[in-house]
């Protein structure tokens, strides 16, 4: 029988329907997915072979579960995609608080509802979906808010005792009964919160303002922390913790394959600036390793963690830096530039927690000295090492492009050239055309004035040039030609 055709308690009986503990339901969905082949947690990148299986060991074992790590790591969305777990719909008894199974009712309503009316108690559908609450560990969050509190409102529209239990007015716990329940940043949630939660999670039992309720709810808990969280702000009151069956550790992306394709699948962009702006493959890697850099970074906090939001922004703001100057040239194409690279600061400044010597170096200026730091890592997987001293009269791959800066007065590249403008530029120096051609004789068209402008940029990391922004740009000089002009 259809679920739209069961109406009733008499028809559910009927139909055959066993309940399940959300627990139960869980495990045995998980189980046939695992034996089908089917993925688990699909559009979760990086934890295949760490955090999945860890998590899946948990769900079979029927634990409540505490997803520990830092910032960005995906927590939450774990938790959220545990609803794809779930039965499509449950039946509960219409009109209850609480989602009363109408086979195995708990509250009060449900019981005196079911008596009165027998096999002709109404019954609704829940999907799975609506089967999920959240909530934010916050220092102003109150017994009341999570377990409950007598209504006096309630009682007086009732003409209810204080002693009346029908008074009680649940709170965000009870009336997630059935579902995954989900507390966040829970070191955050003041000790005696906490204390209000050891009974439920075990017993089952609650109390509120003296009343003594046997509620055995029915309850997936899935709790995250930040380890920073048990030493700067709050920590996991030891009893709470021993009732948390399994605790499992996120961690960030491992290597910038996974991070890219993170990037790729959550950065929020629109056809426009997809058709409008090309993406060299070299630019999402660099992009992706600041990052990396950031969580190395003397001047970050690394116990704080590096979000991979920041990533994500920084993509966003990437390509919208591209758009913003192909609109105002009237342009339908335009491909990255590595001076487009400085429109991601405002998107790393806000996403990093500084350390004192970051404090005094200044946000935008560690930023910067990350997006060098990412070229740096790169250059020598792309190009030969530059070695700091070299022997007089040894010619490098480099040597060509070294006399042509010291010979020229070096160049200018404006954020606002054109694409023609900004090749011409390029290729206004001959033997960079030549290392290109040595060293990357496939590279494809689209790619060529990225890495063009990626040789320069790495020079300048390695002290063979100098480079100095200007309020329209950049200007590249040899190196001795620029200490001269400073003399």
């Amino acid at each position: 029988m259809k679920i739209e055709n069961i109406n009733n308690l008499g028809e559910l009986k009927k139909s055959g329907y066993q309940s399940k503990s959300i627990k139960n339901e869980l495990r045995h969905n998980l189980r046939e997915k695992i034996k089908s082949g089917e993925p688990t947690f699909e559009g979760i990148h990086g934890f295949e072979n760490t955090v999945i299986p860890e998590l899946e060991r948990a769900i079979l074992s029927r634990h409540n579960i505490n997803l520990l790590g830092l910032r960005g790591q995906a927590k939450t969305r774990l938790a959220r995609k545990m609803i794809e777990l779930l039965d499509e719909y449950i039946p509960y008894v219409t009109g209850s608080e609480i989602n009363d199974d109408p086979l195995q009712p708990l509250s009060r309503f449900a019981k005196d509802l079911i008596l009165e009316k027998g096999d002709d108690t109404p019954i609704s559908w829940l999907h799975r979906n609506d089967r999920f609450f959240e909530k934010l560990a916050t220092p102003d969050v109150t017994v009341a808010d999570l377990i409950g509190d007598v209504d006096p409102i309630k009682a007086a529209n009732l003409r209810l005792s204080y002693a009346d239990d029908r008074v009680i007015h649940f709170g965000m716990i009870p009336r997630a009964n059935r579902c995954i329940f989900v507390i966040n940043e829970l070191p955050d949630l003041q000790a005696r919160i906490q204390v209000a939660l050891f009974n439920i999670l075990q017993e089952g039992d609650i109390q509120i303002r003296g009343f003594k309720l046997r509620l055995p709810l029915d309850m997936q808990f899935v709790f995250t922390a930040n380890p920073e969280d048990y030493t700067n702000r709050g920590s996991i009151v030891t009893p709470l913790k021993d009732r948390i069956g399994s605790q499992i550790l996120t961690h960030y992306p491992e290597n910038i394959k996974i991070a890219r394709t993170i990037t790729t699948q959550e950065a929020k962009l629109d056809t426009n600036q997809t058709d409008l702006v090309y993406v060299p493959s070299l630019a999402k890697d660099l992009l992706e390793q600041i990052s990396f850099e950031a969580r190395e970074s003397e001047f970050i906090d690394n116990k704080s963690g590096v979000s991979a939001r920041l990533s994500i922004t920084a993509y966003e703001n990437l390509l919208s830096t591209a758009e913003r100057r192909a609109l105002k040239a009237g342009v339908d194409r335009t491909s990255i530039r590595l001076s487009d690279f400085m429109g991601i600061i405002p998107s790393i400044t806000g996403k990093v927690e500084l350390v004192y010597e970051g404090e005094q170096e200044g946000a935008a200026i560690v930023a910067s000295h990350l997006i060098e730091d990412a070229i740096r890592t790169f250059f020598p997987l792309y190009f030969p090492k530059i070695e700091k001293l070299e022997k007089q009269g040894v010619r490098t791959d480099y040597t060509d492009i070294l006399d042509w800066f010291f010979t020229e007065n070096g160049f200018e590249i404006l954020d606002d050239y054109s694409d023609e403008e900004y090749q011409t530029t390029l290729n206004s120096i001959p033997p960079l055309n030549k290392l290109i051609k040595k060293h990357h004789p496939d590279l494809s068209p689209e790619d060529q004035f990225f890495m063009k402008e990626f040789v320069l940029w790495g020079l300048v990391e390695f002290k063979k040039l100098s480079k100095d922004r200007f309020s329209e740009g950049y200007q590249f000089k040899d190196m001795f030609g620029s200490y001269i002009n400073k003399l």
